[in-house]
């Protein structure tokens, strides 16, 4: 544990036997702060140079920063991950481009050039949303990590989307819950408190047998096909996330497991970067005839 998560954990354990619905709104609000902002890396600054910047207002007085390249028809929306940024996904772009795509992404608040110190799947929801207002149906959604979780939700909220790639993705919100938990050596009784806080100002339409947020809930909504990429070396995002999106989609899903790539070297593998590509030029085999348990890719 980080020092400064060591000194959250105390203060927030501590305040959780004083005022426990406090310290529940107090561990609301840092498990959706991420700690770390990353920066742009020389290697992506020319493609993100090259790309039309502008703004979607995510509320609460913050915004998203969006990048485009292309005129806007065919658009292929990349989606980033926690404590991660739009550029992260850069290896996808050329390629997209050259086959006759429009490539939008963004920088959700608190993440990359945006503002804000903190971000929601409520937040991730609502720029998608407008995202898909813009430039309407996407040929291919392509989302990593949390990503996942935050385009499944605005699916779910209308959002069309042709095909889909999931890389490192996560399925079940409560995952993350558990995972922040565990980190930050949260006792149960303040725990409870936070999945209380998540119902109210998270998911307060949804039945509760839906809370929290899981794609294993979509398989009626979403009917695109699906890639589902994941590393079983994955210590950030366990591989049985992605193994759960494959199952729950069943003969929609086509899932290839990795192997030595972790959570985020995975993004910027040639390999990778080629089989979401050919997925998005080709109609997908029916998942059926692949073996979903097997790592195919070394």
């Amino acid at each position: 544990m980080k020092p400064t998560e060591a000194v959250a954990s105390t203060v927030l354990n501590a305040a959780s036997l004083v005022s426990g619905r406090l310290a529940g709104k107090g561990a609301f609000t840092l498990f959706h702060m991420p700690l770390v902002r990353s920066g742009l890396r020389s290697s992506e600054r020319e493609l993100f140079e090259k790309a039309h910047v502008d703004r979607v207002d995510a509320g609460g007085g913050k915004h998203a920063v969006t990048y485009r390249w292309g005129d806007g028809s065919r658009p292929v929306l990349l989606v980033h991950g926690w404590q991660s940024r739009a550029s992260r996904l850069s290896d996808f772009v050329p390629e997209l481009l050259d086959r006759g795509h429009s490539v939008v992404t963004f920088d959700a608040p608190g993440h990359g050039e945006a503002n804000g110190r903190s971000t929601t799947i409520l937040e991730y929801r609502d720029i998608v949303t407008a995202l898909h207002d813009r430039y309407g149906t996407f040929e291919c959604l392509i989302a990593h990590s949390m990503g996942v979780l935050g385009s499944f939700y605005g699916l779910k909220h209308g959002v069309k989307a042709q095909k889909i790639v999931t890389i490192s993705g996560v399925c079940d919100f409560d995952y993350l819950v558990e995972e922040f938990s565990a980190e930050l050596k949260v006792r149960d009784r303040l725990k409870a408190r936070l999945h209380d806080e998540i119902r109210v100002n998270l998911f307060p339409d949804l039945p509760l047998d839906e809370v929290p947020f899981s794609l294993t809930d979509m398989t009626g909504i979403v009917r695109a096909p699906l890639l589902v990429i994941h590393d079983e070396d994955d210590t950030r995002i366990r591989v049985t996330q992605g193994r759960r999106i494959a199952e729950a989609f069943g003969d929609q899903a086509r899932l290839v497991v990795t192997s030595g790539l972790g959570h985020r070297r995975i993004l910027g593998d040639a390999e990778v970067v080629r089989t979401v590509l050919d997925f998005v030029a080709h109609d997908p085999s029916p998942a059926g005839k692949t073996d979903p348990h097997a790592v195919v890719m070394d």
